[in-house]
């Protein structure tokens, strides 16, 4: 194609930039690189952020449980928490009334971390360079976004 050739209809639809999809996995990216200098502080990655915050919002989950909230296999979650325990971040036990259940809790190290963790989020939400209202509107559309697209693999 010519330099200042116009391109046509389908040709601009099948730009990447016109990609929703694109944009909200590239804005993934972005985030976890804006992360990643804290959490390295802290040794561990965007994943197991994500854990802490989910234990921290209700402690002694089973690994099910918190697999659906992070929407990850257990055969992602599994490696993570076990990386997690390790750095005594993490417990993971048998259920007492189900033995084919294991329950995830935060150990006081792990809360430590979180908090620790967490305290980065206001430089990172300033680095957005949204406004609050905008922040809480695009966080908002992308949840609706998301349920939207499972409930379509559903049917």
């Amino acid at each position: 194609m010519k330099k200042n050739a116009k391109r046509s209809e389908p040709e601009l639809a099948a730009s990447l930039a016109n990609f929703l999809c694109f944009a909200v996995y590239s804005t993934n990216l972005a985030f976890n690189r804006a992360y990643k200098p804290f959490l390295d502080e802290l040794g561990i990655t965007y994943p197991q952020y994500v854990t802490l915050i989910a234990l921290n919002e209700q402690n002694d989950q089973t690994v099910g449980e918190l697999g659906e909230k992070l929407f990850l296999e257990s055969s992602t979650l599994t490696p993570l928490l076990k990386r997690l325990e390790a750095m005594g971040h993490v417990t993971r036990t048998r259920d007492a009334n189900d033995e084919r259940q294991v329950r995830i809790s935060l150990t006081d190290t792990g809360r430590a971390v979180f908090e620790k963790a967490f305290c980065t989020r206001g430089p990172l939400i300033e680095a957005t360079g949204l406004d609050h209202d905008t922040f809480v509107r695009l966080q908002r559309d992308l949840v609706a976004l998301r349920g939207n697209l499972l409930k379509a693999k559903a049917r």
